[in-house]
C-alpha cells in the first residue's frame, strides 16, 4: 500500500500567494530555506520585516517633517520660554 504525502492543511481565512521569482531571488530563498525553514515560512517572515521597515520608514519622515514644521518649531520655543529654558537650542 501506497503512503501519501501529507500536504500542509490551509483554513479558509489563509491567503494562497503564487509568485515569480528571478535567479537572483530564488538564490536569496535557497539560502533562507537552507536551515530546513519552508519557503512559506521564509516569505511569511520577510512579508512581516518588509512591513516593519516600511511603517519605521513612514515614522522617520514624519518625524521629519514635524521637526521641521515652522509652527511646531514655534510653539517649541514658546513653550521652553515659559518654563524658562533656553531658547538658544
Amino acid at each position: 500500500m501506497k503512503r501519501l504525502r501529507r500536504l500542509p492543511s490551509y483554513s479558509d481565512d489563509m491567503a494562497v500567494l503564487t509568485v515569480q521569482i528571478d535567479a537572483k531571488t530564488e538564490k536569496a530563498l535557497a539560502e533562507l530555506t537552507a536551515d530546513g525553514r519552508s519557503a512559506t515560512d521564509v516569505v511569511r517572515e520577510a512579508l512581516l520585516i518588509a512591513n516593519r521597515l516600511r511603517r519605521m520608514e513612514v515614522a522617520r519622515i514624519e518625524a521629519q517633517e514635524l521637526a521641521n514644521d515652522p509652527d511646531d518649531l514655534a510653539e517649541i520655543r514658546a513653550i521652553r520660554r515659559d518654563l524658562g529654558e533656553d531658547c538658544a537650542r
